[in-house]
């Protein structure tokens, strides 16, 4: 099934369509970023939507934290976590950090993050705590 970005203005306010939590959402800048990476996902990856959770919170160090995308294998073990930022955000060292925070608890074997523009994508060996830049 081919998905396609869907927006909406309602009462004023911009809404794009999230097919992985199936309702609408405000249209922020980080949110396009995480839609156009979702439909990538969907369209080119063809990983079924079914894998992909978007927007749950996880606990972290004792406090509440939500990851921003997660894609999981065939087991439902985390494959992939991707922090989404918006396009001016750069990817620094603490982006990196911060989806490296929750991966801690996930354990991922990729961790990813994304601006729209850049994307800085990491492979995890937690037998040799190898890191391999993708």
């Amino acid at each position: 099934m081919g998905y396609t970005l869907r927006q909406r203005t309602k009462e004023g306010k911009e809404e794009i369509f999230d097919p992985a939590r199936r309702r609408w959402v405000a249209l922020t800048p980080e949110e396009r970023v995480r839609q156009i990476f979702l439909l990538f996902l969907l369209n080119e990856k063809k990983i079924p939507i079914s894998h992909i959770s978007i927007e749950k919170a996880i606990n972290v160090n004792g406090m509440t934290q939500r990851y921003d995308l997660v894609v999981f294998d065939q087991e439902g073990k985390p494959w992939m976590v991707v922090e989404c930022k918006a396009p001016h955000v750069k990817l620094t060292q603490e982006v990196v950090a911060q989806a490296g925070r929750y991966n801690k608890v996930l354990r991922a074997p990729i961790l990813g993050v994304t601006n729209g523009v850049e994307n800085i994508f990491f492979m995890i060996d937690y037998e040799t705590e190898e890191i391999t830049l993708l």
